[in-house]
């Protein structure tokens, strides 16, 4: 008899679980989204319209043998998912994998992939408009940007402010210095150490002339802004404490073998976990290929064993456009600084499209 898995939640870690496990498993891929979004690629999404289709990957295609419901969980117990509808998914082993929110347009806001592409365009329409752009936020999403828009129109000028004093602390200071390097090249203007007043009186995303004054007394005139900053963990619908309860920060305590403490057939991936590590879709990719080894073994009546260590270093594959960027990586003897033309053939070119398309399919 074939036994039941239910994940909840269709990015990263969801997408990965559910692909691997629909020929071993009954899965049922509980998601309100239409399709995967490869929300590494959004970016490039708004500054190249054309290419926008990249990013999605509809669950149709992509679990051919399971089942798709769209619609959002409102609980989870030991034993499956109650759903916005009232049904309730039962299941013999339940995957978490909802991941965590972003402001736009890091990760798209509309469920279907048609919307989300207007969305995208739309925005497109008002930053092509703009001369100036100011990004509120110097961490990886808000470089990627940055890096995106100067590639698109090397000509506008790109102020990016943030509170920190630092360019990603925590990295090797050769990447760091890299990372300076090819922003002062790029013209790309860093405020660090410095927070605004008030925000711009305009919306993000929303061409319109604004002056903003900086704590550290400058001030920026710009066109268009955007918000590159603020993780929301998704887990609310956890809040009842039928399964688990949650961290201070929303997120889910798991075990060495990311299943939910206290629950041998319920894991967790991905930004939800708290797990002490970075929040990144490379992570969740990593949880989840754990989570398959441990849910095989025990369809299998053997004792899971795979167990996830997350590395004493961070590591980053953080692209300036198509050509640039900076990373770093694991190696035997500690944390790799990768050079831009590697940044640029592993993540950069395609920003992970071929990876997907292989393990998951066609794009929309």
């Amino acid at each position: 008899m074939r036994r039941t898995v239910a994940v909840v939640g269709g990015g990263y870690g969801g997408a990965t679980v559910a692909k691997a496990l629909e020929s071993k498993a009954d899965v049922v891929l509980i998601d309100p989204r239409e399709a995967f979004a490869n929300a590494a690629a959004s970016l490039r999404a708004l500054t190249r319209p054309d290419w926008a289709n990249n990013m999605f990957f509809p669950f149709a295609t992509l679990i051919g043998r399971g089942r798709v419901i769209r619609d959002r969980a409102v609980s989870v117990d030991p034993r499956g998912v109650t759903l916005a509808s009232g049904e309730h998914v039962a299941a013999d082993y339940v995957v978490l994998a909802t991941g965590s929110g972003y402001a736009y347009p890091a990760k798209p806001t509309s469920d279907s992939v048609a919307e989300a592409l207007d969305d995208l365009r739309r925005t497109h329409k008002e930053l092509r408009r703009a001369t100036r752009v100011l990004i509120l936020g110097a961490g990886p999403v808000g470089l990627e940007l940055a890096g995106e828009i100067k590639e698109a129109w090397p000509g506008k000028h790109v102020a990016v402010v943030d509170p920190a004093g630092e360019l990603l602390p925590g990295f090797q200071p050769a990447m760091v210095e890299d990372l300076r390097g090819q922003l002062d090249a790029l013209g790309i203007e860093l405020h660090l150490g410095a927070d605004l007043h008030a925000p711009p009186h305009t919306g993000p995303g929303l061409a319109g002339v604004f002056t903003v004054a900086t704590s550290g007394g400058e001030r920026i005139t710009a066109d268009i802004w955007f918000r590159a900053h603020g993780t929301t963990i998704n887990s609310g619908y956890l809040a009842d404490g039928r399964l688990t309860s949650l961290d201070p920060r929303g997120r889910v305590p798991v075990t060495d073998l990311l299943n939910v403490k206290g629950h041998a057939h319920v894991y967790a991936v991905g930004d939800i976990t708290d797990v002490a590590e970075a929040k990144m879709a490379g992570y969740a990719m990593q949880h989840a290929e754990v989570v398959v080894k441990n849910i095989t073994a025990q369809l299998n009546g053997e004792r899971p064993t795979a167990t996830y260590r997350p590395l004493p270093y961070p590591m980053m594959l953080l692209p300036l456009g198509s050509t640039g960027g900076v990373g770093q990586l694991p190696s035997p003897d500690g944390p790799f600084v990768a050079p831009r033309s590697m940044v640029s053939e592993y993540k950069g070119a395609d920003l992970f499209t071929g990876r997907f398309i292989e393990q998951l399919g066609p794009t929309a």
